[in-house]
């Protein structure tokens, strides 16, 4: 089909989730995030805004529930999280955040700030493997 997402010769399923709760409380906090970002997210960002990964839509600072993702794949239902070092102290918070997350459908994907910003190209191929092992739907012919 014309609008299928391929990749890697594999045709992806739509996993688009509707009518996910979101705090509005957390706007402005959001905002602030986006405006402010940090480097390994701008790294990145730089590579997948505007289409530019598999014409993949990717939202930063989603509020989800009442949590802030960092990225949001609309079409794909993928969270996208990059892990600094303060996640070190907050394993417990990630784990909760992550089962509501997979509670409403949503896959999450982790990665490192140091990988992003050292090996940006194996954190994109891994994300590669990680959508087509999660989403694929069949070969295409």
């Amino acid at each position: 089909m014309k609008n299928d997402l391929i990749i890697n010769g594999k045709r992806i399923k739509n996993n688009y989730i509707p009518n996910i709760p979101k705090n509005l409380q957390l706007s402005e906090y959001a905002r602030k995030n986006r405006k402010a970002g940090n480097l390994a997210e701008i790294v990145f960002w730089l590579q997948v805004h505007k289409k530019s990964f598999h014409k993949l839509d990717f939202d930063r600072q989603k509020i989800i529930g009442n949590y802030i993702v960092d990225f949001y794949v609309k079409k794909l239902g993928l969270v996208v999280e990059i892990d600094g070092g303060s996640h070190n102290e907050k394993m417990d918070y990630d784990a909760k955040r992550d089962k509501f997350l997979e509670g409403l459908g949503i896959k999450v994907f982790h990665t490192t700030d140091y990988d992003v910003l050292q090996h940006v190209d194996i954190v994109l191929e891994d994300l590669r493997k990680f959508i087509v092992e999660n989403y694929e739907t069949e070969d295409v012919e």
